[in-house]
């Protein structure tokens, strides 16, 4: 015949915590691994335009970005409220681009060089002539891929 116990108040075991270092250190590696660092200060105000076709860039560590727009609240002061380009992390000239291209493009892999994309992001209000003559530098330093940055209209 099976026994049968009386019921009795049992304490629950104690939590073991010895692996909670290993767990907390395996996060702390994986949040690091995979977060990315903001790269560059925005001095001018982009709003993207919309479009319907679009695709997304394929590996962004070949891209390098021109920012074309009005200066935010706290450059108005120093650069006024005029369209202004911003490379890297300062305001440029048109004329600086060619240097700026060269430059980015000896900084790369010798393999990747030539397949390198030049995206421009400019404000929905920049006037076309600004864009224009940051083409034809693009054209004068061989920098022939380019990308516009846009976000996907909602309704057509």
């Amino acid at each position: 015949m099976a026994q049968i116990r009386k019921e009795e108040k049992r304490e629950a075991p104690a939590l073991s915590t010895s692996s909670l270092p290993d767990i907390i250190f395996m996060l702390l590696f994986f949040f690091m691994a995979v977060t990315t660092m903001k790269e560059v200060t925005f001095k001018v105000a982009v709003r993207s335009p919309e479009a319907t076709e679009l695709q997304k860039l394929e590996n962004k560590s070949l891209v390098r970005y021109i920012y074309i727009g009005k200066p935010t609240d706290e450059y108005k002061k120093s650069y006024g409220t005029s369209t202004r380009i911003q490379l890297g992390d300062a305001f440029a000239d048109v004329s600086e681009i060619e240097e700026y291209i060269i430059r980015e493009r000896s900084a790369m892999k010798e393999e990747d060089q030539n397949v390198m994309v030049v995206s421009i992001k400019a404000d929905r209000d920049t006037h076309m002539g600004i864009v224009t003559d940051i083409k034809q530098a693009l054209r004068r330093s061989y920098a022939l891929k380019i990308n516009y940055a846009a976000v996907q209209r909602t309704s057509y």
